[in-house]
Parts: C-alpha cells; structure tokens; sequence
C-alpha cells in the first residue's frame, strides 16, 4: 500500500480543500494520472499519483480541509505478491521499513516471494527447483531494468506534483507570461477528456461524475444542488453555472425545510449551505468563507485598517484611445489577441509609474522603510467564480504592446479556469481593477497588500464634451471614462499621486504622447 501525501503548495500556506475526486476506491491508476483537484486560498491544482496500481481507499471526501502532509489517497501497487508466470526468489535479509514522510522521499520496491520453511526455496506448484541460472541472468537484467523504468516514472510524477506548486521558476516575457502545468483554455472545446482508467468513448467523467467544470461543482454543492438530476445545456451535455443556478431556484421547498435551521446568531461557524424560507417568502442562504474568500476578506480588512488610503479621480476624454483600440485589432501582429481599452490603460500605467515610482513600492514596518522596486509586476484584479484575485503580470514595464497583450490575455484566460498559481499572485507592485465591465462609473479600490496604490478604471461612455478654447468652444459626444487612484499615504504624498494620475489621463487623452514617457 503507498499513501500519497498533500504536497506542500509554497507561500507559507498550511492547507488546502478536497474540491473534486477524479477517481474512486476500486479504480486503476497509472503514474501521473490526475486523482484529485485541490483549492488552497490562492489556486485551484490538479494532483498527479506518484504511484500506479488500485485505488483502495480516499482518506479525503470533497469539501474537506487536510493538512499539508496528510494521507489523503492509499493505492495497492501490487508489490510484495510472486508473479504467477516466474518463480520466486529466495528471501531476502530483512530491510527496516521506513514510513514516508513526504511525496519527495524514494519509494522502497516491494520484494518478491520468499523462502519456504527448512531453508528450501519456495517454487509454484508442478515445478522443481532451478538447476541452473543460466535462463535466470536475463530475467533478473530485465527486473532491473523494469525497476528502474518505475524508479523513473516515479521520479516524473513527483516533479510534475511538485511543477503543480512550483513558485521558484523565472516568469518569460514573451506574451505566455507563466505555462500552465495542463493546457488551459477559456472555454470547453469539444468532448471533455476521460478520466483514468476510461476510454475516449465514454461520455461521462472519471468516477461517474457528471460533466462540469470544477466552479460548477463547487457551486451545485454549495447550493445543495444534485448534479445527477440536472440535464447540462452546454457543449456535450456539460454543466453550466446557469444550468446549477436554474436547479436551485426551482429546488422543492420540502428539501429545504427538511434541513435544520441554523441558530440566529451563529454566523462565523457554517458548515454547509443551507436555504430556508425568509420571512418575505424568499430564501437565506448561508456561504461557507474559506479559500479565496476567506484570503481577500482578510487581506482587504488588512490593508483598509492598516494603510491609510486617499483616493482621486478624475474624468478624461479617451476618444484618442478607442479609435487606437480599433486600429489595433485590425493589425496582423494582434491576431488572434482580445484588445479593450484594458491594454492602453496597462501601458499608460507602466509608463506613469516610469516618471513616479513613490506609486511601484512598497511598506516594510518590520526595517521602517519604503521600498522602491526597481521591475514593475502589474496586477489585473479578476472576479472569478472562486472570488475575486489579483494575478500579475511579470516585469510589464519591460514589454512591448503586443507582448503586454497576449500577457493581459493568458492571465484572464488562466484566471477564468480557476488555476492560477500562487506565484502569479505573489511580488505584486501595483494592481488595475476594471469596474467599467459592469456598467459602473467609479469606485473607491482597497489597495492590494504590499503594495503603494491601486487604479480604478471606469465604464467608458458616449458623454457631451466641451472642446476648444475661447470663443471656439463646441461641445461634441465624446467617449468618456473617469479614473480613481487610490494610495498609501506613508509612502504616496498627495502631489505624487496626483501627478501619476494626472499622467495616467494624458496618455489616454492623447497615446502618442507615450513617445515622450
């Protein structure tokens, strides 16, 4: 029996959550198969099994908390039983077992057969004993060479669990900005892959698990929604999160009211989520805060409580920078790359905070000291099905526009899946948040922690405009957005950010202007 261990996912993090088992007790495993998917506060990971053989028991169910370094899967690799097809070899001295302590140390090979009582060596049943080794060297050479094959296989599958964590490698600047340890795409295309053990022909996920999205699931449990007894609307009967949505609000009353209410006061210990009918004939539901939920509430009480933040704004004319855009998408260097408004604000950033950089630093209280970076790493806030989370974007000072925008691309796209990696979370210097996707003029940014200030971008709008001067003045309709920076007053004196978002305005009132930054 081997008993796979939660790996240590880096960035001081302790744990993580069971979100989907890919694989039940009684299923066949090879090596580097995907058995489970896991959530920490900052990713969503997929585990390879460093081992192959039978599942025989999950340590684990979906929904649960473990440790770092607890069992949380036991496979039956098939060692220690004789092949039927070759004798046994005589026994061994004893070797003292030693219990793995984690998924780096090397996996001890089983030893095959043993002696039998008075010193003779145990044969299968209508053989004798060898008399001669000569047929034996091959076998024993091709043992060998099978032992370390698996030796290798092993070795594999632990770099790839650990590749799964890994926060060390250098992030490339080309517009791939950090390579997914699967292939990720934004959205399913064609027939979702077989789980182990299961043939390319079989239209349901490994397990008996119906076809959705690891956020789908995670939102039919949290609704308390079976996903069994929902027929998916999407591409090849997957589930969609309107599919799960639909279920709930057509949920019986009886299974809610079958379920026991919650005390009135208890709100910070739930253990699951539980509708019940409200007193205006609507329902209360109760969300377990944990994962990236539980992160960003408590890193934004951080920052608001400890940073002191002023915010500005101010309004601009971005006609210059839509008709940009546009001409933009009809180049050839940017085929294939979504290209928004997004892309002129990122640049404009890296090159404001080329002239301020008060706004790319950060606070270290322990030493009383502000920090300057020299590297700018821009942070794009993402609302996810997860929550909301800040990945960014390695060194984007240093790239050029379309580098910047396959960048800005796979970190939505990788965002949207759910498998961001705690390293594309970490080293951020200054973060943009776009709340002009959902209509919304302006806002007032928590600044992400460990960082000097934050930029709110508004929605970008058809407004009349008064352009001219003197007795030229006319007032055309002109697309408009207005901008909110907010900052860190220890580090950020008012001019400084004033200045920066003042220069932030220009260039999208005028992006020719970047040849003058």
């Amino acid at each position: 029996m081997k008993e796979f261990r939660l790996p240590d996912p880096g960035e001081g993090l302790v744990e993580a959550e069971i979100v989907t088992w890919r694989v039940a007790e009684g299923d066949q495993v090879k090596i580097n198969d995907i058995v489970v998917e896991i959530e920490t506060s900052k990713s969503l990971v997929e585990l390879p099994i460093p081992y192959a053989g039978t599942v025989t028991r999950l340590l684990a169910a979906e929904g649960d908390t473990v440790d770092v370094g607890a069992p949380i899967i036991m496979v039956d690799d098939g060692t220690g039983t004789a092949t039927p097809a070759e004798p046994a070899a005589p026994a061994a001295e004893p070797e003292p077992q030693q219990p793995a302590t984690d998924m780096g140390e090397e996996i001890e090979e089983g030893k095959m057969g043993g002696a039998a009582p008075g010193g003779r060596v145990a044969v299968l049943v209508g053989y004798g004993p060898k008399t001669t080794e000569a047929k034996r060297r091959p076998r024993k050479a091709a043992a060998a060479s099978a032992s370390q094959r698996e030796k290798e296989s092993r070795q594999e599958a632990r770099e790839a669990v650990g590749k799964a964590f890994d926060t060390s490698q250098p992030v490339s600047r080309q517009s791939d900005v950090r390579t997914p340890m699967l292939p990720l795409h934004a959205e399913p295309s064609g027939a979702p892959l077989p789980g182990p053990g299961r043939g390319p022909g079989e239209p349901v996920a490994a397990a008996g698990k119906m076809l959705a999205k690891p956020p789908v699931r995670k939102l039919a449990k949290d609704l308390g929604v079976d996903l069994g007894s929902i027929s998916g609307s999407g591409e090849g009967g997957i589930i969609t999160r309107d599919d799960v949505q639909s279920a709930a609000q057509v949920a019986p009353e009886s299974t809610a009211a079958s379920k026991p209410a919650e005390p009135a006061g208890d709100t910070t210990q739930v253990v699951s989520v539980a509708a019940v009918a409200g007193p205006l004939s609507g329902q209360i539901t109760r969300i377990p805060v944990k994962g990236v939920r539980k992160m960003t509430a408590d890193a934004m009480v951080s920052s608001a409580f400890t940073a002191p933040h002023v915010t500005e704004w101010v309004t601009t004319d971005v006609t210059a920078t839509m008709e940009l855009v546009e001409q933009l998408k009809g180049r050839r260097e940017f085929a294939g790359l979504k290209i928004s408004p997004l892309l002129v604000v990122a640049k404009a950033v890296c090159l404001a905070l080329r002239r301020n950089p008060a706004l790319n630093a950060s606070w270290d209280a322990g030493a009383q000291e502000i920090i300057w970076k020299g590297d700018v790493n821009l942070g794009i806030a993402a609302a996810t099905p997860r929550g909301l989370i800040v990945p960014n974007i390695k060194d984007a000072g240093e790239l050029g526009l379309v580098d910047l925008a396959g960048a800005i691309n796979q970190l939505v796209s990788v965002a949207k899946e759910g498998r961001t990696q705690p390293a594309d979370t970490a080293q951020g210097s200054f973060t943009i948040t776009n709340v002009g996707v959902f209509g919304v003029d302006a806002g007032t940014p928590i600044i992400n922690p460990g960082e000097a200030g934050i930029l709110c971008l508004g929605g970008i709008s058809r407004r009349p405009w008064v352009l001219g001067t003197g007795g030229a003045e006319r007032i055309e309709p002109r697309w408009v957005t207005t901008l909110a920076l907010s900052f860190d007053h220890r580090m950020v004196d008012g001019e400084e950010g004033s200045k920066f978002l003042a220069d932030v305005a220009l260039l999208l009132a005028d992006p020719a202007l970047a040849l003058l930054f």
